[in-house]
């Protein structure tokens, strides 16, 4: 007769593992430390032992409860955890002239304000024209700024115009080597530093070498 293999403690999913370590805590820890010093981090833990696959606003970090998922739609690399960030560089120098870093996951065309008043505060003139990627698509003027995207001709485009906006398309693709470069050499791809304002540091670091 086959005897049952009594379950292993070390075989409990962690998140069995927490509930049982915050109820026994409730238990034991007195009153004026659940209510007073830690109600905060109790109800923080919580929230992240009841929250489910398909949540909104989920929390991904113990240590950074602001970091959100990025949908890159890439084969190689569906998602990235972190934050967003804006570059903004000229179009014949490749010179960074504005960068800003968003501590929510908002549509990319929402993003253009914050990242174009800070490139202006950094010229001596406002810009006039700024060419993005398809994922601006609803941005028409910012700040003065006519948004330029890659699309289909107009029909009232003579060839001139056709032209000019093809090669200030093909121009953008200058950018993807510099965030690559911003990745790669100057730390971005992974940041180091604590909350929102360790964000702006890290965004601001490498402008600073």
């Amino acid at each position: 007769m086959l005897k049952s293999v009594p379950k292993l403690k070390s075989f409990n999913s962690p998140r069995t593992i927490a509930n049982k370590l915050i109820r026994e805590l409730q238990r034991k820890l007195p009153q004026y430390l659940l209510f007073e010093i830690y109600q905060k981090h109790f109800l923080f833990y919580q929230r992240v032992l009841a929250q489910k696959p398909k949540d909104k606003n989920k929390i991904y970090s113990l240590h950074e409860p602001d970091v959100y998922v990025i949908a890159k739609g890439k084969d190689h690399k569906q998602y990235e955890y972190g934050n967003k960030v804006s570059i903004v560089s000229t179009k014949d120098t490749n010179i960074i002239v504005g960068v800003a870093s968003h501590d929510k996951n908002i549509h990319d065309s929402k993003t253009l304000t914050v990242a174009i008043s800070h490139a202006n505060s950094n010229r001596n003139k406002p810009i006039k024209q700024a060419v993005c990627d398809r994922g601006y698509v609803g941005a028409k003027i910012v700040l003065g700024a006519h948004i330029i995207l890659p699309k289909k001709a107009l029909k009232r485009d003579n060839r001139y115009q056709r032209d000019k906006k093809r090669k200030l398309c093909k121009r953008r693709a200058a950018i993807e080597p510099i965030i690559g470069h911003l990745k790669s050499d100057f730390r971005l791809s992974r940041n180091l530093l604590k909350g929102q304002v360790g964000d702006e540091i890290n965004v601001l670091r490498p402008l600073h070498k």
